[in-house]
């Protein structure tokens, strides 16, 4: 089925989140928030993992062909000041290096294959046959894919990602070296901020697990939208405190420690309030076609899979509305 694509004048999403939502709403009259409108986004997430190699632009350009509203993907700084397009603070999981991102430079980055790890249906797993990695060397143009160059495989600057897709909203997470490493968060926050506010665009969300490089970010680029942080979310969850200035999304996990968090009655508590409600999965529930259903059933405004084609099915065989 197709349908009219998402306008480039909104704002867009991706943060991780935690808690419970039986907390009583808040009473305040709620913001004016154009992603309330927008439902229901299928944002693939990291380009959709399961399929492609995750945070590549050979992921997110099959993403946006079959029909997906938004790109979801991370963002990690190197040592020589540029964003590129990572999940882990570590280069290993995904490509043929090793180590962390922040100690390595641009071109560095540059020479990894970011499909070397990639298995079909499985994201990246490490110590299997050879011949469980169809697109291991494609950066290197052996073997090719037909519709592709080389550098779809490479690990994309988050420049280069804006630049090839003008009209896509873009869900940007601030990552840092390790939960404890606010200063590595509040540095790639503020190479962000500065690259935002340079581009102009408004289209995007950005979040982050940590508060307080969200409140920076927000310091710098107060015209960036933003989801909320972790602890933001919790106390929105447990205590209906409202979350900080510039935020428009909850982005929370299907379950948390077994308990569920994207319900009907949170989506609904959240919509009350003027916010909208992403779910994102990354083994918080299966990434199937019972669970997909189920989080479309509860009201929520977007679902950052790691199948976004099976998603894309859903939503069309349920002839859903779309932005």
């Amino acid at each position: 089925m197709r349908r009219r694509r998402l306008l480039p004048v909104l704002l867009s999403a991706a943060t991780l989140t935690l808690g419970v939502g039986l907390a009583p709403a808040v009473a305040a009259e709620p913001p004016q928030n154009p992603w309330l409108e927008q439902r229901v986004l299928n944002m693939a997430h990291s380009g959709g993992e399961d399929e492609a190699p995750m945070n590549t632009m050979y992921a997110f350009r099959r993403a946006v062909a079959l029909g997906s509203d938004m790109i979801e993907l991370d963002v990690q700084s190197t040592a020589d000041g540029e964003l590129v397009v990572m999940h882990n603070a570590t280069v290993d999981e995904t490509t043929n290096g090793t180590g962390r991102v922040l100690d390595k430079t641009l071109d560095e980055v540059k020479e990894l294959d970011a499909a070397h790890w990639f298995v079909p249906g499985r994201s990246a797993v490490h110590g299997l046959d050879p011949s469980a990695y169809p697109l291991r060397g494609a950066r290197f143009g052996r073997p090719r894919v037909e519709g592709f160059k080389p550098k779809d495989f490479m690990v994309p600057t988050l420049r280069e990602v804006l630049k090839a897709f003008p009209a896509t909203p873009i869900n940007i997470e601030i990552k840092g070296t390790s939960d404890a490493d606010t200063a590595s968060f509040i540095r790639t926050g503020t190479l962000l901020a500065q690259l935002l506010n340079k581009n102009g665009r408004t289209d995007l969300i950005v979040g982050s697990f940590n508060d307080t490089a969200l409140a920076d970010f927000h310091s710098r680029a107060p015209q960036v939208p933003m989801s909320a942080g972790r602890d933001a979310m919790i106390n929105y969850f447990l205590g209906g405190v409202k979350p900080p200035a510039g935020v428009v999304a909850f982005q929370v996990p299907v379950t948390f420690a077994g308990i569920p968090v994207a319900t009907p009655e949170f989506v609904a508590r959240a919509h009350r309030d003027g916010y909208a409600v992403h779910v994102w999965f990354s083994g918080s529930a299966p990434d199937d076609a019972p669970t997909y259903n189920r989080i479309i059933d509860t009201g929520a405004d977007g679902i950052m899979p790691a199948k976004p084609t099976l998603l894309e099915s859903i939503l069309d065989e349920r002839g859903i509305e779309r932005p």
